[in-house]
Parts: C-alpha cells; sequence; structure tokens
C-alpha cells in the first residue's frame, strides 16, 4: 500500500450538508484516502455509510478506512485508536491513533502501517490529549516511528512545515468537514512542499 500524503478524517457532526456529500466533494477536490471515523453510528447505520463512501472513492482508486476494527468488514483497511486492542486477525493494513512516545514505540511495535500523531496544532477537535506538540515536538516523535501523519488544527499553510519536521503526510478533520473545497488547497500545499518527481 502507498499511503496517501493527504487522508480525509470523517465527523459528520461539523458538516453542513450530509457526510456523503461533503466526501464527494472533497474527492473532487483531490482526496483520496478517508478514515471513516463517527464511531456512534449504529453499526448498520455505519456499514451502510461505509458503502456510499466506497462507492465514492472506487471511481477514483481511493482508500476508504473504517475506524475501529470492531465490525470492520473484511480485507478493509483499518485505523484504532489509542486505546484500541490490536486486532487478532490482520487486517491489511493498520494504523492507529497516537498522542505520545510511549504510543508510537507501541504502535512501532506492532507493526502498524502509518499513524496519526496528534494534536500538532491547538484544535477543539482534540480535546484531553495535553498542550499541542508544534513542530518541534512533531519532529522529536517521528524518528523510529512509522509513517507519521500530522493531525489537530493542521491548515494548508502548515502542511509544507509538517512534512518539513519529517511527517509523510497530513490527516485533516473540522476544516474539510465543514469547507471540503479547501481540501484543494491541502492537495497543493504537498505538491508544493514535496521534491519534483524524477524522470
Amino acid at each position: 500500500m502507498i499511503l496517501p500524503r493527504l487522508v480525509l478524517v470523517t465527523d459528520r457532526t461539523q458538516c453542513a450538508q450530509p457526510l456523503v456529500e461533503v466526501v464527494a466533494a472533497a474527492v473532487a477536490s483531490g482526496a483520496r484516502a478517508v478514515i471513516l471515523r463517527d464511531k456512534d453510528l449504529p453499526v448498520d447505520e455505519r456499514r451502510s455509510l461505509a458503502a456510499e463512501l466506497r462507492s465514492v472513492l472506487e471511481p477514483v482508486e481511493g482508500m476508504l478506512v473504517h475506524g475501529g476494527a470492531r465490525e470492520a468488514p473484511l480485507g478493509c483497511p483499518v485505523h484504532l485508536a489509542a486505546h484500541e486492542p490490536f486486532p487478532a486477525h490482520r487486517p491489511p493494513f493498520v494504523g492507529r491513533s497516537c498522542h505520545s512516545a510511549a504510543e508510537l514505540a507501541r504502535a512501532a511495535g506492532e507493526g502498524c502501517d502509518w499513524v496519526t500523531l496528534s494534536p500538532v496544532f491547538p484544535t477543539a477537535s482534540k480535546p484531553g490529549y495535553g498542550p499541542a506538540l508544534g513542530l518541534d515536538g512533531l519532529a522529536a516523535l517521528v524518528p523510529g516511528a512509522p509513517p507519521v501523519l500530522a493531525l489537530g488544527g493542521v491548515r494548508p499553510d502548515d502542511v509544507a512545515g509538517c512534512l518539513a519536521a519529517g511527517a509523510h503526510g497530513v490527516a485533516v478533520m473540522g476544516p474539510a468537514m465543514r469547507d471540503p473545497g479547501l481540501v484543494a488547497d491541502y492537495v497543493e500545499a504537498v505538491a508544493s512542499a514535496l521534491p519534483p518527481a524524477r524522470g
């Protein structure tokens, strides 16, 4: 699996439109990977929502990641919460939410394919996880970790700094949920921050 540099994290409570419409607009703006969070939904509703989101992503060869291993469809990439046990049967690709050096070390020991590390910047979406890491804190925690997606308060203007600090990419929730057209700015910021491809 090639982990995208930009990953969208869902939160329908921040959307002005139905979540599927917001994700469709984000995909039209360049998003190619989506973590379905919204863990408060009943199982049947969440499965139905996942199917709708997959139908949005499949035409662009995008990837849907199931937030949490419980009820994850067989063969679906999974993103685990920090406290969640590693599944007995390993999904094809596994990520984990991390907020500290200890959690990053655990994810590396488990063989996680990626991690989100948050909060990098102050954000109302990540209460209770201590002060924001800042770019220096991000840079200090990246070495030895699985590929890191910087999460929490990351704006398009912050993308270059996050990548320079060693992050593989960024994960975005609130700003893109409220304005999915903003995804185009993140895509452009990632492309501008990466060295030009050779050949």
